[in-house]
């Protein structure tokens, strides 16, 4: 062990001539570890929260959707169907077309979104385990079907059970608009309600799915148009190898859009919120750890004589300040380790055992954690930076006075 250590080590735990160095040091040590624990709580539980919004975004949003760079609709032919088809990795592909629309159920009316879906959607999608009344069912037979968003069911007063068709209203192509009979310049089409979901993102509670057949008559579109199309993977297949593919093999004209972009807003604004929330905790601690400074410059004013005696004793000024340095971040890091650690126990606790519920009716019923080695890392970090910049002020500008 260093001999700068050693006296460190003696200085910290031994008993101080002056009792008022020693609560400023365990004062010291426990703010540290206050914090460091409570910015490892605070960070797993946004984790989890952070955790639950992707799985709602993930569980409804495709592995990949491919957009017409310029324009709202691409064509789906029998060459880009073959082009994608011959990459190994992907499991389905569908056409998708989306555009808001006027509707009206009996004497209520709104504006919603209308997205056109293949039969096999609501599978390959997820949103089919979201229906909370009725099903996930498109058409019946001859019979155009509808699955309304829970929000707009609500305000609406849609309901699965009933026999009331959905008039859908859409400005029809090509046609002018007439001040004597507007409703001539529009397409209508009628859709009966099958099912209600509820998926708890904000941008499905004004929509509503139908038939991509349904919503190609509406919005005047041919057979093999389409708005977007969406691809989804194989569970074990790397969504990035995939956009590189699709982006090879189509060329220009198309963006391929992964998990992330599709939803790039929100993952930025998540993890934007995350380290606003580190540097505010870690601000925290750094205020706190002003007692370590107040600690080691009255730990070295009372050690004069201990440094006179060093010097006799043939120490150099560089061992001198070591040993104060190293007692500044032992206080720190000691703090620092035992705030961790109660910090991933508390976590483990509310994890597997749940202690602290969620107010309100939430999609959880207790506060969600997740525990992630980068947080711990970045905390540990962050509080051994601080501990450095603490410690040594004191040690340069006191010591300086006195060697």
């Amino acid at each position: 062990m260093r001999l700068s250590r050693f006296i460190a080590r003696r200085y910290l735990f031994a008993k101080k001539s002056h009792n008022v160095i020693n609560v400023i040091s365990l004062i010291s040590g426990i703010g540290i570890a206050v914090g460091s624990c409570a910015l490892v709580i605070i960070l797993s539980v946004y984790n989890g929260f952070e955790d639950i919004v992707r799985g709602m975004y993930d569980r409804t949003s495709f592995d990949i959707v491919i957009k017409p760079s310029h324009g709202k609709y691409l064509r789906i032919d029998s060459c880009i169907l073959d082009r994608l088809y011959s990459y190994g990795g992907i499991r389905t592909i569908s056409g998708t077309v989306e555009e808001n629309a006027f509707v009206t159920y009996g004497e209520q009316e709104g504006v919603v979104v209308i997205k056109g879906v293949d039969s096999a959607y609501g599978r390959t999608s997820g949103i089919a385990d979201a229906v909370i009344e009725g099903k996930f069912e498109l058409e019946h037979g001859q019979i155009a079907q509808a699955a309304v968003g829970m929000r707009t069911a609500v305000d609406m007063g849609i309901h699965s059970r009933f026999v009331n068709p959905i008039s859908i209203y859409f400005p029809a192509r090509g046609k002018t608009v007439s001040l004597t009979d507007p409703m001539s310049s529009l397409n209508m089409e009628k859709v009966y309600p099958a099912g209600i979901f509820s998926t708890g993102e904000a941008s499905h509670d004004k929509l509503i799915y139908i038939g991509i057949g349904t919503a190609r008559e509406l919005m005047g579109l041919e057979r093999d148009m389409a708005g977007a199309i969406e691809i989804s993977l194989y569970p074990d297949e790397r969504s990035d190898k995939a956009v590189k593919y699709i982006e090879n093999a189509l060329g220009d004209g198309y963006k391929v859009l992964d998990r992330y972009m599709q939803n790039e807003t929100v993952y930025k604004m998540m993890k934007i919120e995350k380290a606003v929330i580190y540097m505010i905790l870690l601000f925290i601690i750094i205020v706190v750890s002003c007692n370590v400074f107040g600690s080691l410059t009255m730990l070295i004013i009372e050690k004069r004589d201990d440094i006179g005696t060093l010097q006799s004793l043939g120490a150099d000024n560089r061992l001198i300040k070591n040993i104060f340095l190293e007692e500044g971040m032992m206080i720190t890091l000691y703090g620092a380790v035992c705030g961790i650690l109660a910090g991933i126990v508390l976590c483990l606790v509310q994890q597997y055992v749940g202690v602290i519920e969620m107010p309100g009716n939430f999609v959880v019923k207790y506060y969600p954690v997740v525990i992630r080695p980068a947080d711990i890392l970045a905390t540990f970090a962050g509080i051994a930076a601080i501990g450095i910049v603490i410690t040594s002020l004191p040690t340069r500008k006191t010591l300086n006075r006195i060697l």
